[in-house]
């Protein structure tokens, strides 16, 4: 392949951003330019002189512009091989002009859906004609150029002006044109896949756009970068960095860990999530931010330290002066007054990230996980459970304190890597054990961690004392319950389903536990 001069070029544009400056440009580098009806008229207000794609054609543009470049003398400009005879022939015989360079970017269909718009007006923003040029000019790169992104005018300008756009450029933006394309399908697929309530179609799409790109992945030797998917749910992918450096691939998949878990907890009541390695350190409700987050440090402040701090509410100055003295990566939350802001200011690596809004915990949207070959899909685990799902199994029968510590501390376990054992106290986690192999592990780390964090906070028993426990899975032995009847509990709380499960009631009641099965598993792998 060899540079390719830009004799015409045609250009079709919902972003107008920076299209007047480059088409004259183009002009200057004596293209003739040809457009479609807002981008012509754009370009005539900036005083350029633009054939009308109509003209091209010899149809006008109709069906409410559903219909304007799905022509041959559009695609036969676009695919020709000009070192094809029969090609050439055909352009001759057909009347069918050369178009060197096509600059088009795409009805806004994700923007309509994001913005509410109904069926129908998410209907008229899927582009047809859009996506079939890309796909011809790309296909055709060997002698077209093809631009799907402002972003590049200046660099194409350039090489056109210098002669002609370089090979190696054409080919990487054939090769954009054609990721963008599918993005824009997928994003369309997903659409009418959950309109259509349809689980897991024959065929599975996703895509993305390139947000930045990161220093490194989850290790200095790893590449990563973080992608948007389109998707409006609030989190660390779309929040707004309103100050502190870049995050990085850890920091992102640790943040999105914590506002998931806070969102889980809703916004009836202030809540603070403190997390470290995907997995909660402490976690805490309280009668207001200070007491939420003084409850979930004290779970483990050593694990605290260096983490990620997540809340359900707008951060507050008496709230931000309590984190900035520990250090901490991120701080997510719906908001800031500007006394938080102007404390944050004083700590300039300390990231603060605010949402619009906290993600529901009822959205059912897909998780995909790459596997080698393939990818697997599943909803997202969105079982809340509630008072009235609980089936008492223990002869002791939890109070009405004992059952709110259970729930909390059950949806505390849907966020904790399995296998989970979660300790809960006056509405605050008190102990976690986290990813064993072994449930008796996770129940000894669990206890284990709070014995130390009552020696950091000069208590004089375990934390863990007079605490219910919560496990994402049946005990498949009555060593685990046991563990934690030697730690303190009093309650507990799990999914039941054991064969062992009458050897398991039977231990709880010899040890005087109240005991609840939910019938639901939250395993988090």
């Amino acid at each position: 392949m060899t540079t390719a001069a830009v004799r015409r070029a045609l250009l079709s544009v919902s972003d107008k951003s920076g299209v007047e400056d480059f088409a004259r440009r183009l002009k200057g580098a004596g293209a003739e330019l040809v457009s479609t009806g807002g981008t012509a008229k754009s370009l005539r207000n900036a005083g350029l002189d633009v054939r009308d794609v109509a003209d091209l054609t010899g149809f006008p543009e109709m069906m409410d512009g559903r219909i304007k470049t799905l022509h041959p003398r559009v695609h036969g400009g676009l695919l020709a091989l000009r070192d094809n005879d029969e090609h050439v022939r055909s352009m001759k015989d057909h009347d069918i002009g050369a178009i060197d360079l096509l600059v088009v970017n795409l009805y806004p269909f994700e923007e309509t859906v994001r913005g509410g718009g109904d069926f129908a007006a998410c209907i008229e923003n899927i582009d047809i004609g859009g996506p079939a040029m890309i796909r011809a000019a790309a296909k055709n790169h060997e002698f077209v150029c093809v631009v799907t992104d402002p972003a590049d005018y200046e660099g194409v300008a350039a090489e056109i002006e210098a002669g002609g756009v370089k090979a190696e450029t054409r080919r990487r933006l054939a090769a954009k044109a054609f990721a963008m394309t599918a993005a824009y399908d997928s994003a369309i697929a997903a659409w009418l896949r959950d309109k259509n309530g349809e689980g897991f179609p024959r065929h599975y799409s996703t895509g993305g756009r390139l947000a930045q790109e990161l220093r490194y992945g989850e290790n200095p030797h790893q590449r990563a970068a973080l992608y948007l998917s389109g998707a409006s749910r609030p989190g660390a992918a779309t929040a707004k960095l309103a100050q502190g450096k870049a995050l990085s691939y850890n920091n992102l998949n640790d943040t999105d860990a914590a506002y998931e878990l806070i969102g889980e907890l809703g916004g009836a009541q202030p809540a603070v999530a403190i997390i470290k390695h995907a997995n909660p350190c402490g976690v805490a409700l309280g009668d207001d931010f200070v007491d939420a987050y003084e409850k979930a440090l004290r779970c483990d402040p050593v694990s605290a330290f260096g983490g990620i701090v997540a809340l359900n509410g707008p951060l507050t100055e008496a709230l931000a002066e309590k984190i900035t003295q520990v250090f901490t990566e991120v701080v997510i939350a719906p908001g800031a007054d500007d006394g938080a802001r102007a404390i944050f200011a004083k700590k300039k690596n300390l990231r603060l990230l605010l949402t619009d809004a906290l993600p529901s915990s009822d959205d059912e949207a897909a998780l995909i996980r790459p596997i080698a070959g393939g990818f697997l899909v599943q909803s997202r685990d969105n079982r809340a459970i509630t008072a009235d799902d609980l089936t008492i199994v223990t002869k002791r029968k939890p109070d009405d304190k004992e059952i709110a510590d259970m729930l909390f501390a059950f949806r505390v376990a849907k966020h904790v890597k399995s296998n989970a054992i979660v300790y809960v106290k006056d509405g605050a986690t008190v102990g976690v054990g986290a990813g064993q192999m072994s449930r008796l592990d996770s129940s000894r780390i669990a206890a284990r961690k709070a014995v130390d964090a009552a020696e950091a906070c000069g208590a004089s028993a375990p934390l863990t004392e007079g605490s219910v426990v919560a496990s994402d899975a049946f005990f498949p032995f009555a060593d685990g319950l046991l563990a934690a009847a030697e730690a303190g509990a009093r309650a507990v709380i799990q999914p039941g389903g054991s064969i062992r499960d009458e050897d398991v009631i039977a231990a709880a009641d010899e040890a005087g536990l109240a005991m609840a099965f939910t019938g639901v598993r939250h395993f988090r792998h």
